[in-house]
């Protein structure tokens, strides 16, 4: 299907916990979200972005930023019948154009699958510049 028929969206209201929580499901690291706990991450990331498909949540992805020195994005999400269609690239090209970002300087984001894709995007590895510390270690 031609990106045309996906409606893409900047806003929070644009995304409800219940079909952001069925696009979890598809995801090994979010499917133990709950749906409560998926209504607060909405409410307080900084920046949502998604695409709708015949009104349904279709792809997704948040944004945390201070909106002067960094960003980082989180939770990159594709419905797995709508993946290999360019949408992925379609909505982190328009987070990472979005005029509240566009004066960032470093957007970062942490992953283990989607490293190959991020690169094509311009996003580069930093090995040893940075150590990834958690704290308390992630229930999913």
């Amino acid at each position: 299907m031609p990106l045309g028929e996906y409606r893409f969206y900047d806003s929070k209201r644009a995304v409800d916990a219940e079909g952001l929580h069925a696009l979890y499901r598809f995801t090994q690291w979010g499917r133990s979200r709950a749906l409560e706990d998926i209504s607060l991450m909405l409410e307080n990331s900084s920046l949502c972005f998604c695409a709708h498909f015949e009104g349904r949540v279709v792809a997704f992805c948040r944004v945390l930023t201070d909106f002067v020195y960094r960003a980082s994005l989180w939770d990159i999400l594709v419905h797995p019948d709508h993946q290999g269609k360019g949408l992925g690239t379609a909505l982190l090209d328009y987070a990472l154009h979005h005029p509240a970002l566009r004066s960032v300087p470093v957007v970062m984001t942490y992953t283990r699958d989607l490293a190959p894709f991020l690169v094509r995007l311009g996003f580069h590895p930093e090995e040893g510049a940075l150590m990834l510390l958690r704290r308390p270690i992630e229930y999913s």
